[in-house]
């Protein structure tokens, strides 16, 4: 019983090295031996640039971050704004509904609150899209085509929904109705005609 309750002695060998080892053991003490024969200006002259490079790192870093939060500032609202544009798009409607009677109240209360909407969303650096002229799938999203005489092919017929920037950055595009190109009339044409026969 009490050969069980000795503590048995852990006896450590030491393992001879191999290659691998004996060559890093040997380059690690090249190394030093080089570091030694480096003159005292040339030591001087290596910390010197490794702390010109550090200082430039960390400028370099401290201006990433600035801009990041001056972006972040910016931008800050953007998902806010966002879910406001239905709410705002809402209430466009229903003063357009009251437009029909321009002497009411109602309506001179409510092209009131729409200035002021326009006001808040032009002091926060949004901007409409402009919807004029030819589509652009950077700004606008083509939500149906229409035959139109006289319209180019692309050109913006009508808009939908309108598209909001802020500060330049896309923050809903323009829903919009293009006018079909000719050829595309065409095609639609001659397969209406196959289609018949």
């Amino acid at each position: 019983m009490q050969e069980n309750d000795q503590e048995t002695e852990v006896v450590e060998e030491e393992i001879p090295a191999t290659g691998e080892a004996v060559d890093q053991v040997e380059a690690e003490d090249q190394g030093e031996v080089e570091e030694e024969k480096l003159s005292p200006e040339a030591e001087a002259l290596k910390w010197k640039e490794a702390a010109i490079r550090a200082a430039a790192d960390l400028d370099n870093y401290r201006k990433r971050m600035a801009r990041e939060r001056s972006d972040d500032l910016r931008f800050a609202r953007g998902g806010l704004i966002e879910e406001l544009l239905p709410v705002f798009d809402n209430f466009a409607m229903g003063l357009q509904m009251a437009e029909q009677e321009q002497d009411s109240m109602i309506y001179k209360g409510m092209a009131m609150v729409k200035g002021q909407m326009e006001d808040f969303l032009s002091s926060q650096g949004v901007k409409e899209v402009a919807a004029e002229g030819v589509f652009d799938p950077n700004f606008h999203e083509a939500v149906a085509e229409e035959v139109k005489e006289g319209a180019d092919a692309g050109e913006i017929l009508f808009v939908k929904r309108k598209g909001y920037l802020l500060h330049d950055r896309l923050l809903r595009a323009a829903a919009v109705i293009v006018a079909k190109g000719p050829e595309e009339e065409a095609e639609e044409t001659g397969a209406n005609e196959e289609g018949a026969e």
